[in-house]
């Protein structure tokens, strides 16, 4: 008889979570080492509020399923 191993149910938000984090740094960067033109609006937008909502909703679908 085989043995099962429950995974956790938000084993795919933490690997999201990671790759994201790990984009983020990268975008960051090049935001920074190229001296991007864009003002700190559209850069807190894209760093932090679009993974936000994002992480939030991958969330939301993982610890809704049974």
């Amino acid at each position: 008889m085989a043995m099962t191993t429950r995974r956790s149910p938000l084993l795919p938000w933490y690997i999201g979570l990671v790759v994201i984090a790990v984009v983020d740094a990268y975008v960051g960067y090049l935001f920074y080492a190229t001296k991007c033109e864009a003002t700190g609006l559209p850069q807190f937008l894209v760093l932090i509020v679009i993974p936000g909502i994002y992480l939030g909703l991958m969330y939301l679908t993982f610890k809704s399923q049974d």
